[in-house]
């Protein structure tokens, strides 16, 4: 368990604590690998799912929307349950807390289930704060206890919810740190140190060469091992095709505008996003399907992965329940069991492999950007000049899905949020960051790079994203 408080002053303890955040961080694993009981070299294929969990954090907690207080989407479905889909409230709140029953039932049963976990800071501050503890209680009981540690993996994430492509690469990392300065100060540091996958929120990953550049830098920096990415946002460098082998480790490799290289392994999701996927266990009856591959000389077996709303749609809802224990329960002591990533990723490489024996992969355009550009030429000249030679070229970044843009249409939100970045950087700059100001102000900034107030077009959401950003600024501006 922790010896940080959870909450300071009234707000998330997401910093003030760094060194000591960055002390785990740097903890070298294996972390399951001794403890798989899993005959690696003798198995066919391996499967994992991963839930994601994230309710926006909004300015609707009262009747005008600049005074309303900010509070979490979940309590305003819980308070207004006669509007659309808000009944499904309740079902949420249990969806949040489930795995915390359904992992000690399984091991009880002498089973060995699999479950990779994805909260949104925003979700691990919104559930205490409207007296939803029962979540977080159930969950610190299948994170800290031992008995269950190899059965539940946390996924790092953006506290915020951030968007790496449409999100400054100075705050990114602030909503990466937070994220884990936040978790440990829930879960301990010993939880932390485990934390080495990463799971981008809307599987979005950067395609223009110095915003993925920082991104892989970042992640690398705050101890991140491996990153899941979605097929169609990445390419192989030789030919642009996507990965010819998704289902092993790929390497993802970011070159910026100056030549710099960096990497970091990647597990590929594929197929798209739906919660079907996931609560139907597709990975484990497709993973039946298939046989090991051969990397750099050795045989592996596949891993197939997938990640979905944890709590969203009816088959979450109603079909996961006894899909997960049926599929586990079935999977345990099989020649396809279930895995989480690093435990598979610990098992890979301890038959020899190293980072450079994978597969290599880049952002998606990437290869037709560096046809046109060198380093030391004109950039932005170069990226006019690919979107004229393929209209499908953009620099915003692949996601689970390819016709949802963060950022056209979406000026009045955008602005906004880079001047309360700028401000951010300009008015802390020296500030202890246990101040309770910078708390205060790096709240506010972290909410107002929620993806979701730019996911559902012009409207409520986007008047929520507005409002955050003029609550942001003028903290900046005064508070300061």
């Amino acid at each position: 368990m922790s010896d940080m408080p959870e909450m300071v002053e009234g707000w998330p303890h997401f910093c003030g604590e760094e060194a000591k955040v960055l002390e785990a961080t740097r903890r070298q694993g294996p972390f399951f690998l001794h403890d798989s009981g899993i005959d690696f070299a003798n198995i066919q294929a391996s499967w994992g799912i991963a839930l994601h969990m994230q309710q926006p954090l909004v300015p609707a907690g009262g009747p005008d929307l600049k005074t309303a207080s900010i509070i979490s989407y979940l309590k305003y479905m819980m308070d207004n349950q006669g509007l659309g889909d808000n009944h499904n409230a309740p079902v949420f709140h249990w969806c949040y807390k489930r795995i915390g029953d359904f992992v000690p039932e399984l091991v009880k049963q002498g089973k060995d289930p699999r479950v990779m976990l994805d909260y949104s800071g925003c979700l691990f501050y919104g559930l205490p704060a409207m007296g939803l503890y029962d979540v977080i209680d159930s969950l610190k009981g299948v994170t800290c206890d031992k008995r269950y540690q190899q059965s539940v993996e946390w996924l790092g994430c953006t506290w915020g919810h951030a968007v790496a492509p449409s999100t400054p690469v100075q705050d990114y990392r602030l909503q990466v740190m937070a994220w884990r300065h936040h978790f440990a100060a829930i879960f301990g540091f010993d939880a932390l140190a485990r934390v080495k996958g990463f799971s981008p929120a809307e599987m979005a990953v950067p395609n223009h060469p110095d915003v993925a550049y920082e991104f892989v830098k970042t992640l690398k920096d705050c101890g991140y091992q491996w990153v899941l990415v979605q097929e169609h946002s990445i390419e192989r460098p030789e030919d642009g095709d996507g990965s010819h082998q998704p289902y092993v480790p790929n390497r993802l490799v970011c070159r910026n505008s100056k030549g710099e290289e960096t990497s970091i392994l990647c597990i590929v999701k594929t197929q798209g996003s739906d919660t079907k996927l996931v609560a139907q266990m597709q990975p484990f009856y497709e993973a039946k399907s298939r046989g090991r591959e051969t990397v750099a000389g050795k045989s592996i077996p596949p891993f197939i992965c997938q990640i979905g709303d944890g709590e969203n749609g009816g088959v979450m809802m109603n079909e996961f329940t006894g899909m997960f224990k049926q599929a586990m329960s079935e999977a345990s002591g099989s020649n396809v069991p279930a895995m989480n990533g690093t435990e598979y990723i610990e098992q890979v490489l301890n038959l020899g492999l190293n980072e450079k024996d994978f597969p290599v992969v880049q952002p998606k355009w990437t290869k037709l950007l560096f046809e046109h550009f060198k380093p030391g030429e004109d950039l932005d000249k170069a990226i006019e000049e690919c979107k004229q030679a393929d209209g499908r070229f953009n620099m915003e970044g692949g996601s689970w899905t390819n016709n949802i843009s963060w950022t056209q249409g979406y000026e009045n939100v955008l602005g906004p949020m880079e001047k309360a970045s700028a401000l951010f950087a300009e008015k802390t700059k020296g500030m202890p960051t246990s101040d309770i100001r910078y708390r205060k102000a790096l709240f506010h900034l972290l909410c107002s790079q929620t993806s979701c107030y730019r996911y559902w077009g012009q409207g409520t959401w986007t008047d929520y994203g507005a409002e955050i950003c003029r609550r942001a600024i003028d903290i900046l501006t005064y508070d300061m």
